[in-house]
């Protein structure tokens, strides 16, 4: 797959095949995830790699939202280190960057992905450090389900020219 194919064919997947998924291929998405672009380099990033079926279903009692995960294989908590950032608030950004890059990566491999926010949501945010034990400075950013896809989605027409604007607005 070429890479401005996969950028526009990429769709959210929430329903996913029974069929595993290898951990080696999980840890090539968390590796292009690494690969993010981030400020001046800090990658303020850690990354919970979940295949156990159990926190999936207490992610799913803290997340609203997160009911994929019942089908999913394995999720990926994709997390801020505050100690790590450039400066303050820019591990939001850093994050966001890689999870945009684990997103892209699974569906390369034909793996589907979606991103289920965490960040700026306090409650789901507090809720996820205390299931997973986390430090004060790593503060949760999203949380991706991954699986095989169980559906096909057609890739929408986004582009609106009338919000490209040259030189000045």
């Amino acid at each position: 797959m070429e890479l401005y194919d996969g950028l526009i064919t990429r769709r959210s997947i929430r329903s996913f095949k029974p069929d595993p998924i290898e951990r080696e291929q999980v840890e090539e998405l968390v590796r292009a995830g690494m690969y993010a672009p981030s400020a001046v380099n800090c990658q303020p990033w850690h990354f919970i790699v979940i295949d156990e079926r159990q926190l999936m279903d207490q992610v799913m009692e803290i997340h609203p939202y997160a009911g994929m995960l019942r089908e999913a294989q394995y999720a990926v908590m994709v997390c801020g280190d505050e100690k790590l950032e450039h400066a303050p608030g820019y591990w939001v950004v850093d994050c966001g960057a890689a999870t945009q890059n684990i997103l892209l990566a699974a569906h390369s491999k034909g793996i589907g992905a979606v991103w289920l926010g965490l960040h700026p949501r306090e409650e789901r945010k507090q809720g996820m450090s205390k299931l997973f034990g986390l430090p004060g400075h790593i503060k949760p950013f999203a949380m991706i389900a991954l699986g095989y896809p169980n559906e096909e989605k057609p890739v929408p027409e986004r582009f609106k020219r009338e919000r490209i604007h040259y030189n000045r607005w």
